[in-house]
């Protein structure tokens, strides 16, 4: 990390905090004349954005939103803008006298997320509900505020590197592979990349963690959370059952290739394309994965791994960031697999939709979840993933 210079594995002085934060919020001076809202979660990463915020000298005002019932937030751990959380970022906000506002913004949370992420589990396909977020309540609800605060940007605590290109601001991957959230932030627009901040796209976690210990914030060692949100203990069919019951009527379970039905399920939510564990049917000659849902006849079908090359994708409700490059596109088709090269067929930006194309198949191509498009470390865009073509089928 280029960063790492600064101060080594050392903790940072007040000097070099203020050193390494002045460049990092990319306004103009003098800074003590700015205002900075933050985007706090409660966590350590949005901490350490709001201690190097005041760092600069800018008016800073911390921002949270509650996105749960006070009565199911209290006490709760490991999901952000909640209970604790949401205690956690006042004490922060506190600690650094910065002023902070919470906004209960749990019922366009439940309508835009939550029961969006139920609707797509009972249609039979895998959603990616942390994209959904940032597309509606973190960046578009948020952005609204901090204008209305007459906020020169909005700062996130987002592993991403905001950098200034020829065409304007561009969205580029964190210098940290390990933390790099960009898949996530696809569908950013050019508009709302205009006045977003990022500060922590160069940083390690590490050093992150000693810019909060530096500044005498207790959340400098909390543990980062590793679930969804809104499904702290994993159990994504608990929550779509309480919303849509009807996603655990049972079903049949039938062979994608010989439609031979080889047992009963207990309901599609339970189920994602790519899935081993779980089938319970017994005597197979081989493997069998999930290959497809059928969620009108409540069918599951499966078939040996070959079924899941994929050759071709169609996405749908596309972004673009910036021009089309020249250069070659990758592009990753979930959040944690590496980027591989496509060929891009079809409009690509203003919700179109596209075809993106593998030269060699494909594996854990699902329908309902991202694929993101790069051009070296930029992000060029993506959309949704509606259907997919086969290796098989493509010959």
């Amino acid at each position: 990390m280029a960063s790492a210079a600064l101060y080594g594995a050392a903790m940072p002085s007040a000097t070099a905090l203020s050193g390494l934060a002045a460049g990092l919020f990319q306004l103009p001076e003098p800074l003590a004349a700015r205002r900075i809202v933050v985007a706090m979660s409660g966590g350590v990463d949005s901490s350490a954005v709001a201690a190097l915020a005041a760092a600069t000298g800018a008016e800073v005002i911390g921002v949270t939103l509650q996105l749960y019932d006070h009565g199911a937030a209290t006490g709760r751990k490991g999901a952000c803008c909640a209970g604790e959380d949401i205690r956690d970022a006042r004490a922060v906000a506190d600690r650094l006298g910065i002023a902070h506002y919470v906004f209960d913004h749990e019922s366009a949370f439940r309508s835009e997320v939550v029961e969006r992420f139920a609707d797509e589990y009972l249609a039979g396909r895998t959603p990616i509900p942390c994209i959904r977020c940032n597309m509606g309540p973190k960046f578009t609800d948020l952005l609204a505020m901090a204008r209305e605060l007459g906020a020169d940007c909005l700062a996130t605590g987002h592993y991403v590197r905001r950098v200034a290109g020829p065409d304007g601001p561009e969205l580029h991957r964190a210098a940290d592979p390990a933390r790099d959230q960009s898949y996530f932030l696809y569908a950013t627009t050019e508009a709302q990349l205009d006045f977003l901040r990022f500060p922590l796209g160069g940083l390690a976690k590490s050093e992150v963690r000693r810019i909060a210990a530096a500044a005498g914030l207790k959340v400098a060692a909390k543990p980062d959370s590793q679930d969804i949100c809104f499904v702290p203990a994993g159990d994504y069919a608990a929550v779509v059952r309480a919303i849509r019951p009807e996603g655990e009527a049972p079903g049949e379970i039938v062979h994608a290739e010989s439609g031979l039905v080889l047992g009963r399920h207990r309901g599609v939510i339970h189920y994602t394309v790519g899935q081993r564990r779980g089938l319970e049917i017994g005597g197979q000659s081989e493997p069998l994965y999930v290959t497809g849902i059928d969620a009108p006849a409540r069918r599951v079908l499966v078939g040996p791994k070959r079924l899941l090359a994929v050759a071709a994708a169609r996405i749908t409700g596309t972004s673009r960031i910036g021009p089309l490059p020249a250069a070659p596109l990758t592009a990753k088709v979930r959040s944690l697999a590496k980027p591989v090269p496509v060929t891009l067929a079809g409009p690509l930006g203003h919700g179109a939709a596209a075809v993106i194309r593998f030269p060699t198949p494909e594996y854990g191509v699902a329908p309902g979840q991202a694929a993101v498009l790069y051009a070296g470390d930029r992000v060029v865009g993506g959309g949704w993933i509606d259907t997919t073509e086969t290796a098989t089928a493509a010959g």
